[in-house]
């Protein structure tokens, strides 16, 4: 017999073996997330299994095919007004799980697919957990992502079902655990094939309730998680750890040690008043309420297509030029994300082998950490083919050319895919500063060459560029950027032009950090200056990883196009002439030998550069030196066109570069400071530095119409 309120969520189906399934299917939605409009359904459904003395076990499923339970409603978060509605919400959530926790029936979370968030939280709150063995079955809680802690009992019960240490991990990094790893942790009871969740999952309901004992492996273990000195050990040293990698910018992390503690030491009942407290207030931090813009923009972003209604082309085969580190990633993005074989050339067998093994390498090691199933890496690693000529190239849908920074050579690469591909091929360059219309000079298609520009590394780096040049046509913008998505990237569509958008931003922020080291600031003063400001990496640490060859090589095509704000130090010349590329030959700003490599700056670089390091400048202004000429020139993209909207500025700037999070990306931390203190400052340093400082006219512009970007 099933029931089901017109419209809800919820349907309860009762089965003779005393066992009720409890689907939960949000209507018109693809996925279900938890809204505060539930809660009263909710509360009927569980008034009816109380008063059902004949159901002893219930089990809880999604009714979607995909996936259990995202999460919580971000856009009800963004409602609340003031901390105490959040914190409302949070308890509205704790109340009902409790509820279940303590329902006279058994109850079993049915997982397959994605629990993330108030998804795992609710399932937390069953008595058991029995999950499919699929790789889109993840568990996690990222709402430190967001910005927020875990506020529907994650923060309690998570650490007292698979201990501390484990579980304070899981909140801090957002990151989630597969199945393999959830039933080692102890966070599933089973884990089972697709076909015999529901049939599993009845068999636990009808069992009583399990007896958990806290669950410390080992007798350091024992005293770390169960003895209040040894908690004490483990909570100072994860905020030391928090500290050192959040600097401070990020509320969230040191909240959810907190209240993880005060719960352990105090019971659950205080920790969830601590909870729920917490949550409130960081969803008014401003910190969460950036993060939460970017995840908007994000996902406004993926249901965009390149060109309004224009349907992208499938990608069915790839072709990729170039075996080195950029070739060998995007061909691994495209068979392990797209799922679509690629086609790799390269002059020497040893660019192919080389390409295979960027591949095979990634892959290792997720079969070694039960990632992956050994089968599943073979079959992802037979979608890699490699050749020396154009060779089984004839068929393939799309080219992306990594080859190295030299225009003809890609004019010739352009040339040769027009002659040996099919006549819609379409030609994507990955090149990072030269004008795509350049490349697509004597093209007798221009219409399909456009630029796709990666960041490196390509496994890990979310952004993708797509570039048009004047007369790239719709259907190759849409098919580009739905291809990048494909491939799991974040695409922003820029106008064409040297540098693009991030180069062209990051280019004026490296050469002050230059000009900082010229003037005698020591080279780890810059960097950690812009480290407590919230990028991931210093200027110069940036520079030595990217290789100082390539960072350098872009200057004098910004030089050509914009004038002499583009300059960049002399010094830069000396650094090369000493052999010194970075990171890569093992000379550059810092050291790679010894027992810290990449850690301690190489001092012999002074005096190569004669100069006597000495501090004479705060972090403050070091900071601000550089951002400010990193502001300047996104807003000079902006009027330019060369970005369509400031959403796409922000989210390029922080996928890109690194831009801190926290502030929101370059427009909104413009906005957040106000234009008109921008231009203060920047005419300031104008007046004080240099006449590269002159503010952006849009920005002076913007001052007096009292305009801001948002």
């Amino acid at each position: 017999m099933t029931e089901q309120a017109a419209n809800s969520a919820f349907t309860l189906s009762r089965q003779d073996n005393g066992i009720a399934v409890l689907t939960m299917d949000v209507p018109g939605e693809s996925m279900n997330t938890l809204k505060q409009a539930f809660g009263d359904d909710i509360t009927k459904i569980l008034d009816e299994i109380e008063a059902d003395s004949n159901i002893k076990g219930v089990v809880l499923i999604s009714g979607k095919p995909s996936s259990f339970v995202a999460g919580a409603d971000i856009t009800m978060l963004d409602a609340c007004k003031t901390a105490e509605e959040a914190q409302a919400l949070a308890k509205g959530g704790q109340d009902i799980f409790d509820r279940i926790e303590k329902m006279r029936a058994t109850f079993v979370a049915a997982i397959h697919g994605p629990a993330l968030g108030g998804g795992l939280e609710l399932a937390l709150a069953c008595h058991y957990r029995v999950c499919t063995d699929a790789p889109a079955t993840q568990l996690g809680v990222p709402e430190v992502q967001l910005g927020l802690l875990p506020g529907s009992g994650g923060t309690q019960r998570l650490p007292r079902l698979i201990g501390i240490q484990q579980a304070i991990k899981m909140m801090l990094t957002g990151g989630a655990v597969r199945p393999k790893q959830a039933k080692k942790y102890g966070l599933v009871d089973e884990v089972v094939p697709h076909s015999v969740l529901l049939d599993v999952a009845g068999i636990f309901a009808a069992k009583g309730k399990p007896n958990r004992e806290m669950p410390q492996k080992g007798l350091v273990n024992k005293f770390l998680e169960g003895t209040g000195p040894g908690r004490n050990i483990l909570f100072n040293k994860a905020a030391q750890q928090t500290q050192s990698k959040t600097r401070g910018n990020y509320p969230a992390p040191q909240q959810i040690l907190d209240v993880v503690a005060l719960g352990l030491s105090k019971g659950m009942r205080a920790g969830l008043e601590a909870e729920a407290k917490a949550f409130g207030q960081l969803v008014m931090t401003p910190e969460s309420k950036q993060l939460r813009q970017i995840f908007f923009a994000t996902t406004a972003m993926k249901k965009e297509s390149g060109v309004a209604n224009v349907a992208p082309e499938k990608v069915a085969k790839v072709g990729v030029l170039g075996g080195g580190l950029m070739g060998g990633g995007i061909a691994f993005v495209t068979a392990t994300k797209a799922k679509v074989p690629v086609r790799i050339k390269d002059i020497q067998p040893i660019g192919i082998a080389n390409a295979m093994k960027y591949s095979y390498d990634l892959l290792v090691k997720k079969v070694q950490r039960k990632f992956m199933l050994k089968s599943e890496m073979q079959k992802q690693m037979s979608l890699l083919t490699g050749t020396l000529d154009y060779a089984g190239m004839q068929d393939v849908d799309i080219v992306v050319e990594a080859v190295f920074e030299d225009v003809k050579l890609k004019q010739q690469m352009v040339a040769d895919v027009e002659n040996n591909c099919k006549e819609s091929t379409i030609f994507a360059s990955n090149t990072s500063s030269i004008p795509i219309g350049q490349i697509a000079e004597g093209a007798q298609r221009p219409e399909n060459i456009i630029g796709l520009h990666y960041f490196s590394p390509v496994d890990k780096m979310p952004l993708a560029e797509v570039i048009a040049h004047e007369k790239t046509s719709d259907q190759t913008i849409s098919t580009t950027v739905e291809f990048a998505k494909k491939q799991g990237k974040t695409p922003v569509v820029v106008k064409d032009g040297a540098g693009f958008y991030v180069n062209r931003i990051l280019a004026p922020y490296m050469n002050e950090a230059a000009n900082l080291i010229l003037a005698g600031e020591p080279i780890d003063h810059i960097d950690k200056a812009l480290l407590n400001f919230g990028f991931p990496v210093g200027p110069v640490k940036l520079l030595d990883e990217v290789g100082i060859d390539v960072g350098t090589k872009i200057i004098p095509i910004l030089v050509d196009a914009f004038g002499e704000r583009f300059t960049a130090p002399g010094a830069f010349d000396k650094v090369l002439a000493d052999d010194r590329k970075g990171k890569k030959n093992k000379r550059g700003f810092y050291l790679y030998e010894g027992k810290k490599p990449g850690k301690e700056v190489d001092d012999s670089l002074y005096t190569l550069l004669g100069i006597q390091p000495n501090k004479s400048r705060s972090e403050s202004e070091i900071s601000e030196r550089c951002v400010l000429m990193m502001l300047n020139e996104a807003a000079r993209c902006l009027d330019e066109g060369v970005i369509r909207n400031p959403r796409d500025g922000d989210i390029g700037a922080i996928f890109g570069i690194g831009f801190p999070p926290f502030l929101g990306g370059p427009f909104r931390y413009m906005d957040q400071l106000g234009i008109k203190k921008v231009v203060e400052r920047l005419n300031y340093y104008a007046e004080k530095l240099d006449k590269k400082y002159q503010p952006a006219p849009v920005l002076e512009e913007m001052v007096k119409e009292n305009r801001s970007f948002y």
